[in-house]
C-alpha cells in the first residue's frame, strides 16, 4: 500500500468518526426535546433539572467535533465534497447546539409552569402535536445526514410548514384562552414561549436537511423554496 492511499484510508476513518460523533450528538439533543415535553406535560421535575444540566453535554459535544473539524482542515486541506462533508458537519452541530437550547428553554418554562398551583392553564395537547412533528423532523433530518439521502432531506423541508402551521394554531387558540380568563396570560405567554421553541427546533432540522442537499447537490438551498428544491433533488446527480 502506498502512503497516499494509506493517507487517505486514515482520513476516510477519520471522518467516519466525525459522522459517528455527530449522529451521536444528534441522540442526545433528540432525547432532551422528548424529555423536556415529557416533564412540562407530567410535572416532573427531576426530568426538567436533568434537560437543564445536559444542556452542558451538549455544548461539550459541540466544541469537541469543531475541534476535530478544525483539526481535519488544518492537516488533511480537504476539497470538493470532502470539504462540503466537512463544512456540512460544521454548520449542522451549531444546529443541534441551539435545539439542545430550545429544548432546555422548554424545561425552564416547564419548570415555572409546575408553579402555578390553582391556576387555570391551558391543556398541552397541541404542544405535545407539534413536538413530535418537530421530532420526526429531527430524526429524518439525522437519517438524511447520515445516508446522503436529498429525498428524505426535501421531505424534512416540506415538514417545515406544518410546524409552522401548529404554532400558529397554538398562537390562535392560547389568544382565545387569554381573552376568556385574563388570569391565564402569564402561563399562556410561557406556554408561547414553549411553542416557539418548538417552531426552532424544526427550523433547526430544516436547516441541517437543506445542508445535506448542499453536501450531495453542491448547491445552497437555504433560501430557495421547498418546490426548487424538489426539483433541485430531482435532477441528475
Amino acid at each position: 500500500m502506498s502512503s497516499s492511499d494509506h493517507t487517505s484510508k486514515q482520513f476516510d476513518v477519520e471522518l467516519e468518526a466525525i459522522r459517528a460523533y455527530v449522529l451521536q450528538m444528534g441522540g442526545l439533543v433528540e432525547s432532551q426535546i422528548k424529555s423536556a415535553v415529557v416533564s412540562l406535560v407530567s410535572g416532573d421535575i427531576a426530568l426538567m433539572n436533568r434537560v437543564i444540566e445536559d444542556d452542558a453535554r451538549v455544548n461539550a459535544m459541540e466544541v469537541k467535533i469543531d475541534d476535530a473539524c478544525s483539526q481535519v482542515i488544518a492537516r488533511r486541506q480537504p476539497t470538493a465534497s470532502d470539504l462540503r462533508l466537512v463544512m456540512m458537519v460544521v454548520k449542522t452541530i451549531t444546529d443541534l447546539e441551539r435545539i439542545g437550547d430550545e429544548a432546555e428553554k422548554i424545561a425552564r418554562m416547564a419548570k415555572m409552569l409546575s408553579q402555578k398551583h390553582g391556576l387555570a392553564i391551558p391543556r398541552y395537547h397541541e404542544i405535545k402535536h407539534a413536538s413530535e412533528i418537530a421530532v420526526d423532523m429531527l430524526r429524518k433530518s439525522l437519517d438524511a445526514f447520515a445516508r446522503l439521502d436529498v429525498v428524505m432531506a426535501a421531505d424534512v423541508v416540506r415538514q417545515d410548514d406544518q410546524v409552522d402551521e401548529e404554532f400558529r394554531a397554538i398562537m390562535r387558540y392560547l389568544i382565545t384562552f387569554m381573552m376568556e380568563d385574563p388570569r391565564t396570560i402569564t402561563s399562556s405567554l410561557e406556554i408561547l414561549f414553549v411553542a416557539k421553541a418548538i417552531e426552532r427546533i424544526g427550523d433547526h432540522a430544516k436547516n441541517i436537511s437543506e445542508y445535506v442537499i448542499y453536501m450531495v447537490k453542491g448547491r445552497d438551498v437555504r433560501h430557495v423554496s421547498a418546490d426548487e428544491i424538489d426539483r433541485e433533488v430531482q435532477q441528475e446527480r
